[in-house]
């Protein structure tokens, strides 16, 4: 499956737009009687250990969004952990660089996302390096991105247009520069890393490196939950996986999980989350028709 990039032309004055569906409906992915599992996309997530359900929420949300297939990637002595609680969720140990990229050899894997529960260190960043390395258009969260806070030059030199960013104003603050309004700091990150940055907070702003913003200010505080960003994480490489561009799929990404969050409301827990995709996207096929 091919994603679709767009390039821009690079402005000095951002033009921002709302986040709604008017924004992106049209280009949501669809199935008909021809689809497979195959045509649908496949999501490459990697898991860490021993904080392994990070990478659980964000595969069931992958999966619940729409990709036809979603794998996690583990050490081995995390494979049991991971394998008993995950039924449709197919889990691959890799012990080394070279699984590592045995596994991203699969031209059938259509996008990655590394960073949930991944841990911070030396062995991430080569993890990071190694899945840049292979092209996918890739998802980036997490300890994926606090692992190059000493050195996050290196990091913007191996990013593109095919690459997702979801920072929390946190690890914004260790990779970017954290002076000026949340407008000219996203900005700025998306310009110098070469990516679709997504800043997360109450007014989520999504930026890419020719200067659009999508501005998503209708989130939930009820989503300021242990877990929430690892959900948003999994519907964006889940909608990568069924070749939506990055900024769309950012886009919808964020609108759907603010969606969820107004939806359950008191009580949320980011467990909840991924089993209410279904609803917002059948919401959001009705209003397609």
């Amino acid at each position: 499956m091919m994603n679709r990039c767009h390039t821009e032309q690079v402005d000095d004055t951002p033009r921002i737009v709302r986040n709604e569906p008017a924004l992106w409906l049209s280009k949501l992915p669809t199935v008909d009687s021809s689809s497979n599992k195959y045509t649908r996309g496949h999501a490459l997530i990697f898991g860490g250990y021993p904080m392994t359900g990070a990478a659980k929420l964000a595969a069931r949300a992958c999966a619940r969004m729409g990709a036809g297939l979603t794998t996690i990637a583990v050490e081995p002595r995390a494979l049991d952990v991971y394998a008993k609680q995950l039924e449709s969720i197919m889990v691959r140990p890799v012990a080394d660089d070279e699984d590592v990229r045995m596994t991203l050899s699969d031209d059938r894997i259509n996008a990655v996302l590394i960073g949930p529960g991944i841990g911070v260190g030396q062995r991430t960043r080569r993890l990071v390096e190694l899945v840049l390395a292979a092209g996918r258009p890739t998802v980036l969260d997490a300890d994926a991105l606090t692992s190059f806070a000493d050195d996050p030059a290196s990091l913007f030199a191996q990013l593109s247009d095919r690459c997702v960013l979801t920072p929390h104003e946190g690890e914004f603050a260790r990779v970017f520069p954290s002076s000026g309004t949340r407008l000219e700091r996203v900005t700025a990150a998306a310009r110098a890393s070469r990516a679709v940055v997504v800043l997360k907070g109450a007014e989520t702003l999504i930026a890419t490196p020719g200067g659009t913003i999508v501005e998503n200010p209708t989130a939930s505080p009820h989503l300021a939950t242990a877990g929430s960003g690892d959900v948003l994480a999994g519907l964006i490489v889940g909608l990568l996986a069924q070749g939506m561009a990055p900024l769309d799929a950012a886009s919808v990404g964020v609108w759907v999980h603010s969606e969820i969050g107004k939806t359950l409301g008191i009580g949320l827990i980011a467990d909840d989350m991924p089993d209410c995709v279904p609803a917002v996207r059948r919401h959001l096929a009705a209003l397609s028709t």
